[in-house]
């Protein structure tokens, strides 16, 4: 049978593969580290578990509507406002089955055969990919230290072409965790506004960030789409929900994709993400987030001492990209060796680069201090062999 074309442009998340090899190195009796998921090793907030809890047992397990219950986009929205000082309708929210769902709503309305779509190299693999699947060119913009590891206002102006209609940012990003602060965010968005283009951001990491206070592009450019997560900072990975916040004009296209592509994000997820909101689970969350904090600066701490911390450390997320160019050229093989060697996983850089990624391995902060300067331990032991 020959499938669509377009399948094609959907490369394997190298990631998985090696996590599926991790596991079972763990399941033959070894010490595995895992440094290669984005996931965190903390439990869903209790507050919002036991909000899940009283949802199935009072029955709400019904279907919602395509946007989502009404008491949570206002809570949303009332988010915005008391953090960021974005005033948002609630009606402009549509919560979606994960963060991938509001990716997949925006993809499909924004862009089409033939367009073009700018965004940072590197970037999380999935930005690309939906892209693709809409039919939509990819132009991957190169960036490093000079702009802060992010796709800023210059580079969308050197980079726009006829055909451009979007650009994406993210922020904190994955792979890096760097960050665009409001200037940032509102210049940028002041270049796509001059080309009539559409601004799209990614914020699942929104909320983890250090050294530096967290931003929204809701609160700065109004016009933005604006894709967030309950996975990372609320630590609901597996409930599979996320939301878009969208223009006031996009609201009906985009209600209408939501009702044939996935009808409603799970109800029971929805009522359980209410309590992600209460003082008792912000101050959870709080101290989650100073506990990442804590282990970053572990971690660049040990980097240091081997010569491989970033010269400009990340303001949030929970990742380390790092540049291994003087031990390999080649990031997958030299994860590889590093899992069957020293039983410590990391994700090869070619999954998230189209230019670098060979030379590039990213360590996700997800495991308490002890285990990070374990790992580091033991990265320092297979450095040593790697050594030309």
């Amino acid at each position: 049978m020959n499938w669509n074309a377009r399948i094609d442009r959907v490369q394997p998340f190298r990631v998985m593969g090696l996590l599926e090899q991790a596991q079972a190195r763990e399941a033959a009796g070894h010490d595995v580290i895992h440094l290669e998921i984005g996931e965190p090793d903390f439990a869903t907030p209790e507050p919002v578990v036991e909000a899940g809890r009283q949802a199935l047992a009072e029955g709400r397990t019904r279907y919602t509507p395509a946007g989502g219950i009404p008491a949570l986009r206002e809570a949303i929205a009332g988010h915005y406002a008391a953090h960021f000082g974005a005033a948002i309708d609630p009606a402009r929210i549509l919560v979606t089955p994960g963060a991938s769902g509001a990716l997949l709503l925006a993809s499909q309305l924004l862009v089409g055969r033939g367009d073009r779509v700018l965004m940072a190299d590197p970037t999380y693999p999935c930005n690309r990919h939906f892209m693709g699947l809409a039919d939509a060119e990819i132009d991957c913009v190169p960036v490093g230290d000079e702009s802060g590891w992010q796709l800023d206002a210059a580079l969308v102006a050197r980079h726009w072409q006829p055909a451009t209609r979007l650009a994406m940012l993210a922020t904190p990003s994955n792979p890096t965790g760097h960050m665009l602060d409001a200037g940032g965010l509102r210049a940028v968005a002041g270049e796509v506004a001059r080309r009539d283009g559409a601004l799209l951001v990614d914020e699942i990491y929104q909320g983890l960030s250090y050294d530096v206070a967290p931003v929204s592009a809701a609160a700065v450019a109004p016009e933005a789409f604006v894709v967030n997560s309950f996975s990372k900072y609320f630590g609901m990975t597996g409930w599979r929900l996320g939301w878009l916040v969208a223009p006031e004009a996009a609201v009906e296209p985009l209600t209408r994709l939501a009702q044939n592509v996935f009808l409603a994000a799970p109800t029971l997820s929805q009522h359980a993400a209410l309590a992600a909101f209460t003082p008792e689970c912000a101050g959870e969350l709080e101290r989650r987030r100073r506990e990442l904090h804590r282990r970053r600066d572990a971690l660049l701490a040990g980097l240091e001492r081997l010569g491989l911390a970033p010269a400009v450390p990340p303001q949030g997320a929970f990742y380390l990209w790092l540049d291994v160019s003087r031990y390999t050229r080649d990031s997958q093989a030299f994860c590889q060796r590093l899992l069957e060697t020293e039983n410590v996983a990391i994700t090869p850089g070619v999954d998230f680069a189209v230019r670098g990624g060979e030379h590039h391995v990213r360590i996700a902060f997800t495991n308490d201090v002890a285990r990070l300067e374990e790992a580091v331990a033991r990265l320092a032991r297979f450095l040593d062999r790697e050594t030309p």
